[in-house]
């Protein structure tokens, strides 16, 4: 029998991962999931769920809404992707990961099925996290879409509610080169008789969603339209405190402005739960919203790693992401700012880039993924529109003289990608 670490290594050896190698890894249909689906007997109609999409946030709002869920005593399965540092990172029950001895026998007895299938490395995750939530018998679980919507293979789910966070540039190879075309494919996990929630919307992309729930008979909630959140503070030690509609106040764990909207999505999402029965007191929300990363072991998400220097890394790596990161980064107070920054190769590096603070000393890096944007190619892009720096081979060189450098007033800033947060994470000693 293999080790865990042999059957991880497995996995990612014998079946096409997207997070690896890109392209060449994205099956398009359901096929296998159908069939990986009936051969399991159908677990996730075993327990009640929440589907989530989007471009950005649905990392975020799938941990806070599985947070105010365990708060309120419900059992609640989380699946997400993809992991920063360990791969039982995606299957969570009460944010317990999967043990390493059930990821094993799992591959173990079930090979001799899904070897001649060929399924792509989320294809059986999927069905694993499926079947796992059925055996553990949760009563709920939150299952984030990995990419697009329409034609993901979580789309087999018929969910209590469906989420659409946001829709900006990303994966457009796959997904469509316009925001009306990426929100089609995100509005594909919208169901018949199921209400959605939608995060944000612009005016390429609400017509789509309104179109696709008028066709399939879904009750849709814009929740920009009646925002529950009417603004929010940073707090001096992180989180942010938030002001609600009805007067209220209430303190989130979570910072990064960008939080703003989706606690916007998440408090209108709890409105829509409550109408389907699901009972979730003004306490549950309270205390779910307080201690997400302790309740569901969230990382990467304006991450406070140390104090003096200030260092924070977010695992922002889109322009939708980045038009929210730049303006906190340049907020924060520092003697000098020092960003660590490695993207990968299907994401638009030019337009993020130029988005990039002219004033930070950068430190160019590629983290350990194959899909990797080499970092004096970055260095270069970056050179010929004014941004100084040096490239590093790895984050982990890139971190430390990054630390070397600075002095306690400074802060340095990790991201551009989630791989760089992964590798930056993964040493021994970078928080």
């Amino acid at each position: 029998m293999m080790t865990y670490d042999e059957t991880v290594r497995y996995l990612y050896d014998s079946t096409p991962v997207f997070e690896h190698v890109g392209a060449s890894a994205y099956k398009e249909g359901l096929d296998n999931t159908q069939a990986l689906d009936e051969h399991f007997g159908h677990p996730h109609r075993c327990y009640k769920t929440i589907h989530v999409a989007g471009t950005n946030g649905k990392g975020s709002c799938s941990h806070t809404l599985a947070a105010i869920l365990q708060s309120a005593g419900w059992k609640v399965g989380l699946y997400t992707s993809p992991h920063l540092v360990d791969f039982r990172e995606r299957i969570r029950v009460n944010g317990v990961c999967i043990s390493e001895k059930r990821i094993v026998d799992f591959v173990e007895q079930e090979r001799s099925f899904f070897e001649p299938l060929h399924p792509s490395f989320f294809e059986l995750t999927t069905a694993l996290a499926f079947k796992y939530f059925a055996e553990q018998q949760v009563d709920i679980a939150v299952i984030e879409v990995g990419l697009g919507g329409r034609l993901d293979c979580t789309n087999i789910i018929t969910p209590l509610l469906s989420v659409i966070t946001n829709i900006s540039f990303d994966h457009t190879r796959f997904l469509g080169n316009t925001l009306a075309k990426i929100a089609g494919e995100k509005a594909g996990i919208i169901k018949k008789g199921v209400p959605v929630v939608i995060g944000e919307t612009t005016a390429e992309t609400r017509p789509v969603f309104a179109a696709r729930a008028r066709e399939v008979g879904a009750p849709i909630r814009f929740a920009e339209d009646a925002p529950v959140v009417r603004s929010s503070v940073a707090l001096p030690g992180g989180g942010r405190e938030y002001r609600l509609s009805d007067g209220r106040t209430v303190c989130g764990e979570l910072s990064g402005d960008y939080q703003e909207a989706n606690m916007n999505t998440v408090l209108t999402a709890v409105e829509e739960l409550r109408r389907q029965g699901i009972a979730l007191s003004e306490s549950d929300v309270e205390q779910g919203i307080a201690a997400v990363s302790g309740l569901t072991g969230l990382m990467g998400r304006w991450q406070r790693l140390r104090e003096r220097p200030l260092v924070v890394c977010d695992t922002g790596h889109n322009v939708g992401g980045w038009n929210y990161l730049v303006g906190q980064i340049k907020a924060q107070p520092c003697r000098r700012l020092r960003i660590v920054f490695g993207m990968v190769d299907d994401k638009d590096i030019d337009r993020i880039l130029a988005m990039l603070p002219r004033e930070a000393d950068f430190y160019w890096t590629q983290a350990s993924s194959h899909r990797a944007i080499p970092a004096a190619q970055v260095a270069g892009k970056a050179a010929a529109i004014g941004l100084r720096g040096r490239s590093y081979a790895t984050v982990g060189e890139a971190w430390q003289q990054a630390l070397a450098d600075a002095s306690p007033e400074d802060f340095i800033f990790v991201g551009g990608s989630s791989y760089v947060v992964a590798d930056l994470l993964a040493l021994p000693k970078a928080g």
